[in-house]
């Protein structure tokens, strides 16, 4: 069995009460936090190498670094918990059944950084949620653990839950940050950055809730200790949503030392492919990062084994390798058309975005159309080149990631799969019957000479 930080706990019995919780250990690291100094929590936040979980992959402590600190100004920390990316439900799975962990984290992260008025904003549709948030957010403090005062240190906490309204933008921090003050979830130029002029124009930390969960155990066994696990960069734990074509679905915690193969066909993961059917591709890090197909997954261009962890999963760049992001692994087996997928992908980037950015708002539309028309068996083969050039001029010309988010998955469905969309336009009728299959996608890829 792999490692546990996070998830060490969850199978106890009423574990998301604090009576519970804090039979099992819950907030004992931040009964050491709290007698510690905030700048030493931060220096082991910083041996831990502990990387944003939401995606980006950034260092956390040097992200709580930046954070100004002028004289008779609040700062606040806000959980991202606006968990929207497609594929990805592992935030929810740690709110819902441990939130105690992230209030626990929220407690030493705010501590820390020296917010007391700490936000969570939640995802609009996670409806019953909150009501599972708030009821840890009592118990907390009621036990003493928020509130003013908090253990006789002088340290004042309150957390505040704020539902969003539904929008995939809101999870991209600044767009959070003007919906929570009660504006348009549109996202912000910057300079200036959060960490200067956040929340009502103070500084302001957003982190994501496995990023803020994952102090918990940090704090618990050191930084050191922390770094230890995982491998180079990828440091920790990391929590795995894992969905699609699998016989196993659902949240896994990994170290990041496991093939991806492993975590595919073992049964401590994902228990293989249903129906003894092959592997196609995988989209592994959640909707808005390149899919790759089966050759490319399991081993490197190299002809090396391919790891679940940030670097090996970006060995090759986007030509051959893809990325970590949110953890969303979604599994799509021989069966599965990526026309059609990347078409539903164009649709909810399509829908999502806010509007504000011309290259997103008429080239998501437009790729949406297009991919629309191939799937039906109405496309032309010129419509291919189209899609990539549109995708190319959306991509890197936002404000905000949502354009690089809607242009990534198109570009990688062309780049490793365009037989299948040429397959398409050159068979419109049995295109509507059938799907184009595997083809050589799973087929062992040759080692590329070091010469």
């Amino acid at each position: 069995m792999g490692k546990k930080l996070l998830l060490k706990n969850a199978h106890i019995e009423g574990i998301r009460y604090f009576e519970t919780y804090r039979k099992h250990g819950g907030y004992e690291a931040a009964e050491k936090a709290l007698k510690m100094k905030p700048e030493e929590i931060l220096e082991e936040v910083k041996t831990s190498g502990l990387r944003g979980r939401g995606g980006a992959g950034f260092p956390t402590g040097m992200k709580w670094s930046f954070l100004a600190k002028p004289e008779g100004v609040p700062r606040h920390l806000v959980v991202n918990a606006d968990e929207s990316e497609p594929g990805t439900f592992k935030d929810r799975y740690l709110m819902e059944f441990l939130p105690h962990l992230l209030i626990e984290g929220m407690l030493i992260s705010s501590y820390t950084l020296g917010s007391n008025t700490s936000y969570i904003y939640i995802r609009g549709e996670y409806s019953w949620i909150p009501d599972i948030l708030e009821e840890a957010i009592d118990e907390a403090k009621a036990a003493g653990f928020l509130g003013k005062n908090i253990l006789g240190t002088g340290f004042d906490l309150e957390i505040y839950v704020q539902r969003g309204g539904g929008a995939y933008i809101c999870g991209e921090e600044t767009a959070l940050l003007e919906s929570l003050e009660g504006r348009r979830g549109n996202p912000r130029l910057k300079p200036p950055f959060p960490a200067v002029k956040g929340l009502w124009e103070r500084p302001t930390v957003v982190n994501n809730v496995e990023s803020i969960a994952a102090v918990v155990p940090i704090i618990e066994i050191g930084g050191a200790e922390y770094a230890k696990i995982g491998v180079g960069r990828s440091t920790g734990t990391k929590l795995i949503s894992a969905c699609g074509n699998i016989n196993k679905p659902g949240v896994y915690e990994i170290d990041m030392t496991i093939t991806v193969e492993e975590f595919i066909y073992s049964d401590e993961y994902c228990g293989g492919i249903p129906n003894g059917k092959k592997l196609k591709a995988c989209i592994p890090g959640g909707s808005s990062v390149p899919i790759v197909p089966a050759n490319l997954l399991l081993k490197t261009i190299n002809g090396e084994p391919r790891y679940m962890n940030y670097e090996s999963l970006a060995d090759g760049g986007f030509a051959t390798g893809t990325m970590m992001g949110s953890g969303g692994f979604i599994v799509l087996d021989e069966d599965q058309c990526v026309v059609n997928h990347t078409m539903t992908l164009a649709r909810f980037y399509n829908h999502e975005s806010c509007g504000q950015c011309t290259p997103c708002r008429e080239g998501t539309g437009w790729m949406y159309k297009i991919l629309k028309k191939i799937e039906k068996g109405e496309g032309k083969m010129e419509d291919i080149d189209l899609l990539w050039d549109i995708q190319r001029k959306i991509e890197g010309n936002t404000i905000c990631p949502l354009g690089d988010a809607a242009a990534w998955p198109v570009a990688a469905a062309i780049r490793h799969f365009r037989d299948e969309f040429e397959w398409h336009v050159n068979n419109p009728e049995l295109s509507q019957t059938q799907n184009y299959g595997i083809a050589n996608y799973a087929d062992p890829i040759p080692v590329v000479s070091s010469n």
